[in-house]
């Protein structure tokens, strides 16, 4: 990518066709909605707000193939099989190349599971119809927006919010040496927030992008209703304020969690929402004008010498790229799928029922070998690059690749194109610690998805 040496400020830009479509893919109360071992229910007994699925095409042309974003109010795939089949059919309706296509998980542990049906569990008989629901309104969302699609100008930004937290507590109790997930308050996590603003040919602003690393863990077992936790209250104020849609994009969010969480309190989750909804707008705020730069002019004498700054028109890069790579990953020596589910139904215990099904499904998915290859996408957006894979590293992650790639607007995303299991640093793994002994993946895992990206990212620009 092009530097320019001269004194100056302009925002990482691209400039294309782009479009938007939008559904409502709420299920009905009455789903198998149990996301905690913890929980008391099974099955959803309200709606706290609507669950959404949203999408933005970028291309160079307006008969161009697009690149297809997907933000949906969904937590995880249960198996990598799950999200294939998902996949494969939707890549297949829509005439669209793999490495064309990012679906990006809100991670609201607060909506119905993304499984197969399961007659031992109430409510199950309602997820085949609503995933089936759910594909038509991927399917829907993106005909819609390529449909509708505009000539405009994706602009980034940068901000800050203080939502997230570190959330690798050591257990007070000397008797236990352990490390549980809540809020630590020794902690330093990573305040980034990247802001997206997409502006059509008059300079109106038509979408909003929030690119932020928080798990969704406001509300945890005591939470009956279907919800999108903070996310749905951060779009909807947005929007309100904007009058554009607005879509999220989870950053790496492994050890990253609001302070206070855990709870049943819906007002809690839209009191979060609405912090992160202001940190955007303070960050919108801040740009400048869409296909912009501020130049140095001159110096005017004062009482003072004055350095004189002002906006002009700047070329605005038009290239779209993409890779689709993966990267090989060990696994632990953990029991094959058949002896997990063994263990599962010899289980009386409710909370490790639960465990032992999610252990089971997972190595049902990768397989009972002792590697993986793991998937891993690269879009450049112009002078923009996003980065992401379908486990939930943590954040360090994406601070590395800040210092790697400075010069370069970076969004490193968890969750996209499946879901399989966390991927903490390496000193990690000596400690007892959840998003250890729940991953799948042995130790050193994340230091090799750092060695790939940067390649990756290396390649693409």
């Amino acid at each position: 990518m092009s530097q320019i040496n001269e004194p100056g400020f302009s925002h990482a830009s691209f400039h294309g066709w782009m479009g938007l479509g939008h559904k409502d893919i709420t299920p009905p109360v009455g789903i198998y909605a149990r996301n905690w071992g913890a929980a008391k229910h099974d099955v959803a007994d309200s709606i706290h707000r609507s669950l959404v699925l949203k999408t933005l095409t970028l291309a160079t042309s307006s008969d161009e193939v697009p690149l297809v974003f997907i933000d949906a109010d969904l937590g995880w795939w249960r198996t990598p099989e799950t999200y294939r089949q998902f996949s494969i059919r939707l890549l297949e309706e829509l005439a669209l190349p793999p490495e064309k296509l990012i679906f990006a998980l809100s991670h609201t542990h607060s909506a119905p599971p993304l499984m197969e049906m399961d007659e031992e569990l109430p409510g199950s008989e309602i997820l085949g119809e609503w995933r089936e629901n759910l594909f038509q309104a991927a399917f829907q969302a993106v005909q819609e927006a390529r449909e509708n699609s505009f000539e405009g100008v994706l602009d980034w930004g940068k901000g800050t919010c203080n939502l997230a937290s570190f959330r690798d507590f050591p257990d007070p109790d000397p008797q236990r040496n352990r490390v549980v997930c809540g809020y630590n308050p020794e902690g330093k996590p990573d305040d980034t927030l990247l802001v997206g603003r997409l502006t059509d040919s008059t300079g109106r602003i038509r979408a909003t992008l929030t690119h932020y690393a928080c798990h969704p863990t406001t509300l945890a077992h005591q939470n009956t209703a279907i919800s999108p936790d903070y996310v749905g209250a951060m779009r909807d104020t947005l929007q309100e304020l904007t009058g554009a849609p607005a879509l999220f994009m989870l950053g790496a969010c492994g050890d990253l969690a609001p302070r206070y969480q855990y709870v049943g309190d819906l007002d809690v989750a839209d009191r979060h929402g609405q912090q992160l909804a202001f940190a955007t707008m303070a960050a919108l705020q801040g740009m400048e004008p869409a296909g912009t730069r501020l130049d140095y002019v001159n110096t005017v004498e004062s009482g003072a010498s004055l350095a004189i700054w002002q906006h002009r028109a700047r070329e605005l890069p038009r290239e779209l790229r993409v890779i689709q790579t993966s990267v090989s990953l060990p696994l632990k020596d953990w029991p094959v799928a058949k002896e997990l589910e063994r263990q599962r139904q010899a289980c009386s215990d409710r909370t490790l029922e639960e465990r032992l099904r999610r252990k089971r499904d997972i190595r049902r998915g990768i397989g009972d070998g002792t590697g993986y290859d793991l998937p891993l996408y690269v879009w450049s957006l112009g002078e923009a690059v996003l980065v992401g894979c379908c486990c939930e590293a943590y954040s360090v992650l994406q601070e590395e690749l800040r210092r790697r790639f400075p010069q370069l607007t970076l969004v490193c995303m968890n969750l996209i194109n499946g879901s399989i299991g966390y991927l903490p640093p390496a000193e990690c793994y000596d400690q007892e610690l959840y998003p250890v002994w729940q991953t799948p993946f042995d130790q050193g895992s994340l230091e090799r998805l750092l060695e790939a990206m940067t390649d990756a990212i290396r390649r693409i620009t």
